[in-house]
């Protein structure tokens, strides 16, 4: 899992940030660890540097799942470390009810019952028809 920290020029990035961003996400995303290919964290100061108070700091977190498309959260907290564990904690729960929902598909069974999968017979039916038409004595001229 690769992991890309950017910061706009009002907060201060360097590599102690970055590893406890690593760290943080590491210990949040571990279970969704071979599903992850990338996470991109952008730190930003919603009111600049003119007012300080509660909520001011912004995480935005996108982690980009093999096959799909990425999901993007964000939180904000007063500080920069209470963004980013805020924001972890829902990234994780983000991808834990992203991914429930691909593996039940709505949870129900559909309207027309089970479903048998016809598809693998097709495609050997298909195979059968190949192997028909390759045998240059079939051929008639």
């Amino acid at each position: 899992m690769i992991v890309q920290v950017k910061t706009d020029n009002h907060i201060q990035g360097s590599t102690e940030l970055t590893a406890e961003v690593e760290e943080v996400l590491e210990n949040a995303l571990a279970r969704f660890r071979p599903r992850i290919t990338r996470v991109e964290v952008h730190f930003s100061d919603v009111n600049s540097q003119q007012k300080h108070g509660d909520n001011d700091k912004r995480c935005v977190m996108e982690a980009r799942l093999a096959g799909l498309k990425p999901v993007a959260i964000s939180h904000h907290g007063s500080t920069v470390a209470q963004a980013m564990e805020g924001a972890a904690e829902t990234l994780q729960q983000t991808l834990l009810r992203t991914l429930r929902r691909l593996e039940h598909a709505k949870g129900r069974t559909s309207y027309a019952g089970e479903q048998d999968d016809y598809s693998s017979d097709v495609a050997d039916e298909v195979d059968d028809m190949d192997d028909d038409t390759d045998d240059p004595s079939d051929i008639k001229s």
